[in-house]
C-alpha cells in the first residue's frame, strides 16, 4: 500500500488570484464612481452606443464598433451618448447645513 500524501493547502495561483483582488480596484464606492464615469482620467466608457448600449472610450472605437455589429444601420456620431456629461454630478445651489454638536452641557 501506497503512503498519502498530503494535499497543498493552496496552490500558487490561488494565493497570486487573492493578491491580485485585494489590490486592484475593482470599482466599487467613491473612487468606482470617479472611475466609472471618467472625470478624473478622462476615459473609461465615454461614449454609450444608442442601439445596443454597449460603451467606448472614443469616436474611433464607437465607429469600429458600429460597422461590425450594425453594418445596416447608418453611422450617425450626434445619436451617440455621451456618458460624461450625463453622469457627471450636478452642483448643488444652495449649501448643505452644518453640524450641530450636542446640547449636553
Amino acid at each position: 500500500m501506497t503512503g498519502k500524501a498530503k494535499p497543498k493547502k493552496h496552490t500558487a495561483k490561488e494565493i497570486q488570484a487573492k493578491i491580485d483582488a485585494a489590490l486592484t480596484n475593482r470599482g466599487g464606492g467613491k473612487a468606482g464612481i470617479a472611475d466609472r464615469t471618467g472625470k478624473e482620467k478622462g476615459g473609461h466608457a465615454k461614449f454609450e452606443c444608442p442601439h445596443c448600449k454597449i460603451t467606448a472610450p472614443d469616436l474611433k472605437t464607437m465607429q469600429i464598433h458600429h460597422e461590425s455589429k450594425h453594418p445596416k444601420i447608418p453611422y450617425e456620431e450626434s445619436k451617440l451618448v455621451n456618458l460624461h456629461a450625463v453622469l457627471a454630478p450636478v452642483a448643488e445651489s444652495k449649501p448643505k447645513p452644518g453640524i450641530r454638536g450636542s446640547l449636553k452641557k
